[in-house]
């Protein structure tokens, strides 16, 4: 893992980050010198670990739980990661929920659920987190999305609207808080060997036979990695990427490109 003091003295919240891609991105702020608050829900011992293993490279570490679904837990997040951190300069909101059911299988309580752990946290901790960045002049937040968003997968459909209306709150998140000094955008990433893809229809029982198939449609030559999106944010949220605003930046490999 790199080491560079990119983000030294800065402070990286990021939702969703006590396992698989959430904790590769809080760990690569952490080798650049940031200080991060590990987010998690349900399971707290992974996100002990991962705490463990920002403190482990000099970094400072808290862990919070909240449910981003809930407008409450997002004031408590944001506002104890200020209080117990000195500020807030990084937000990604990694964490990420969904009913993976067939259009006619679906249900209001699912939607809802879905939509408002995806796609409304993002806007209300961006509005949480403005004002905070702001006073430390200015910040970036990265939300990650999926390529579901644009394309239909089986059984995605409350999780792919849940994520183009998250890629949609990116782009007024850029517009209206770039007077703040915050840069807004997003990452839309392919196949990423993780274990929320047993969650997926087929991949419990034919996982190695998707992997081979995503590489060998896959440009790159290799399958994607937690460490090919971490790099992405990590240089979305750096001063390399101030002029970029409102995107929706796809990590793929080329795989989408239909060759």
């Amino acid at each position: 893992m790199q080491h560079t003091d990119r983000f030294a003295g800065k402070v990286a919240l990021v939702t969703g980050s006590g396992r698989g891609i959430g904790k590769t991105i809080a760990l690569r702020f952490a080798s650049e010198g940031a200080d991060v608050v590990v987010n998690y829900f349900r399971n707290r011992e992974p996100a002990e670990e991962t705490a463990e293993a920002i403190r482990a490279l000099g970094q400072r570490a808290h862990v919070i739980r909240a449910d981003v679904g809930s407008p409450e837990d997002i004031e408590r997040l944001v506002d104890t990661t200020a209080h117990m951190l000195g500020g807030l300069d990084v937000l990604v909101h990694n964490a990420a929920s969904g009913y993976n059911r067939a259009v006619m299988e679906q249900r209001v309580k699912g939607w809802d659920w879905t939509l408002n752990i995806n796609a409304r946290a993002a806007l209300f901790l961006a509005q949480r987190a403005a004002p905070i960045m702001q006073a430390r002049g200015g910040g970036a937040i990265v939300n990650v999305s999926s390529i579901g968003a644009q394309r239909v997968l089986p059984e995605y459909v409350v999780v792919g609207a849940s994520k183009a209306a998250l890629e949609a709150v990116t782009r007024y998140l850029a517009v209206e808080l770039a007077p703040m000094k915050i840069v807004v955008n997003a990452i839309s990433a392919g196949m990423v060997r993780t274990d929320a893809l047993q969650h997926f229809p087929g991949m419990r029982e034919h996982f190695e036979a998707r992997f081979a198939y995503a590489l060998a449609r896959t440009p790159a030559g290799q399958v994607l990695t937690p460490d090919d999106i971490a790099n992405v944010v990590a240089f979305l949220c750096s001063p390399e990427a101030f002029m970029i605003r409102g995107q929706t930046i796809l990590i793929d490999g080329g795989a989408s490109l239909g060759f």
